[in-house]
């Protein structure tokens, strides 16, 4: 512990008897890291925050999608972009120190690391800028800040509000542009398809393929067949009715006789066939011949031949109408027929032909369906344009204006201001330290006796005169003088610090 204690009691003599060399290191790099600190420009920083309300009630009733959310998450993501940031420089004092584009280029990027946009809570942003410049005063720079923070709030309404009306128009030209090329490119496959049709008048069906036609061809015959066989059906059924139905009713001559049997036997018979019964069927046959044996009887028989009966003439009517159905559709069927065998014999004979109507009316088709989507879209978005043209979905709302700032949030200059005169005397005192370890001296007897490894008897004091004691006070005032004087140094720095922050607040 002696030991120990004596160490340091020789320390502190060395620096003391060193003490203006510590002094003097103090000094110099006091007034070096002082002046590096004055150098450093005091930065300012503004903050403002702004609330977006989202309400798109009219697009819920119209059916229009809104991207409201979506646009204000893309302005908010991309306002601190080269382009809005060179538009915050040109719209503040910055663009005075800006001439040239290589300086402009700089600015930019300077800026970007001064600038933040956050997101605080939803639909809330919050836009801070800091700002310093050596060339500019403390008043300047603040002042600076809080424009930059204002014009970037100009350019987040501007971007939400008018950004999206520039953005519908410019989204409805390139439509229009896109469907004005759609319909030449249709209008040129429409000649294209008129002129193959005009050379081969036999294939001319519109838009129709070959394809397509057969199979409308097929399915029409399918039905004409179908109607045909139920109309040769009901002509059937009424030559049936025809056929048991008497032509005349008898008169008012005797009843009997040949004419009465003939009469009856043509209704059996016309009862036979409408039951279904072949012309081969013994009944029939024995029918007919009885009705062919009791003609010319009946023809002999002379006498009234009786009333005209009326639901004979119905019946025939009846038939005349069927019968000229049953011929329509036959004649139906046969020109059906003869296309479906034409169109047929094109595929074999000239399938070139029918497969470049298959590609122009392919060609045809396909644009004409993207002209159709591409009109739909336009509406749509001209619709959509409208809705954000009469009614504004966002509500903009600048909760905090930009602050104004009151004092630098960088450098912390009282602070560094007293690091640098700590590490100024720390300089000074191992200075003096380090000089007074590379000198031989030993300033008590012990440390001489420990190096030389030789007792010493004893150590004689220093005896001053009167003139060399007034000399030594005279030293010790100056040095007192000076180290008070470093101290005074730093507290006018200190003082004229505070003294420019409150000017500037």
């Amino acid at each position: 512990m002696n030991t120990i204690f004596d160490e340091l009691r020789a320390a502190i003599f060395s620096i003391w008897h060193r003490r203006w060399l510590a002094l003097a290191v103090a000094w110099g790099v006091c007034l070096l890291g002082w002046l590096m600190i004055a150098s450093i420009p005091n930065t300012y920083e503004s903050r403002s925050r702004v609330f977006v309300q989202l309400d798109d009630v009219l697009s819920d009733v119209t059916g229009v999608p809104s991207n409201g959310k979506r646009d204000i998450d893309r302005v908010r993501q991309t306002l601190t972009s080269a382009v809005n940031l060179e538009k915050v420089i040109r719209g503040t004092p910055l663009s005075q120190d800006v001439t040239t584009p290589k300086q402009m280029e700089g600015a930019v990027l300077g800026l970007a690391k001064a600038i933040k946009v956050e997101s605080q809570q939803e639909n809330t942003f919050e836009i801070s800028a800091k700002y310093g410049d050596g060339s500019r005063s403390d008043a300047e720079n603040a002042k600076m800040a809080q424009s930059i923070v204002q014009k970037m709030i100009d350019l987040f309404r501007d971007e939400n509000l008018a950004g999206n009306r520039g953005e519908m128009n410019t989204s409805l030209d390139f439509m229009n542009q896109q469907l004005a090329t759609r319909q030449k490119e249709l209008e040129l496959a429409e000649q294209k398809r008129l002129a193959f049709e005009t050379q081969n008048p036999d294939m001319a069906q519109g838009s129709l393929s070959v394809m397509q036609r057969l199979e409308a061809s097929r399915a029409e015959l399918r039905g004409i067949d179908a109607d045909l066989a139920a109309a040769q059906s009901a002509l059937a059924a009424i030559n049936g009715q025809l056929a048991g139905t008497p032509k005349t009713l008898p008169g008012s001559g005797p009843v009997g006789g040949a004419r009465a049997a003939l009469a009856q036997a043509q209704a059996e018979l016309a009862g036979m066939r409408a039951r279904g019964l072949t012309d081969n069927h013994p009944d029939v046959i024995a029918a007919r011949n009885q009705v062919n044996a009791l003609r010319p009887a009946a023809a002999s028989e002379g006498g009234p031949g009786g009333m005209p009966n009326p639901a004979y003439s119905s019946l025939e009517s009846i038939r005349a109408d069927r019968q000229a159905n049953v011929q329509a559709l036959s004649a139906r069927r046969a020109m059906v027929q003869g296309d479906l065998s034409r169109i047929t014999s094109q595929q074999i004979t000239n399938p070139q032909v029918a497969a470049e109507q298959q590609r122009i009316n392919r060609d045809y088709d396909v644009l004409k369906q993207q002209y159709d989507k591409l009109l739909q879209d336009r509406e749509e978005l001209r619709l959509r344009g409208q809705v954000q043209t009469e009614h504004n979905a966002v509500k903009f709302q600048v909760v905090d204006p930009p602050t104004t700032p009151r004092g630098p949030i960088s450098p912390n200059r009282p602070f560094l201001l007293f690091g640098v005169l700590v590490a100024g005397l720390g300089a000074g005192v191992a200075a003096a330290f380090a000089i007074s370890q590379l000198r031989s001296t030993f300033s008590t007897t012990s440390k001489l006796e420990s190096a030389l490894g030789l007792p010493v008897l004893g150590a004689i004091s220093a005896t001053l005169t009167d003139a060399g004691r007034d000399l030594r006070r005279k030293r010790l005032r100056l040095f007192y003088a000076a180290s008070g004087a470093l101290c005074g140094l730093f507290v006018l720095l200190l003082t004229v610090e505070f003294i420019q922050r409150g000017m500037v607040a």
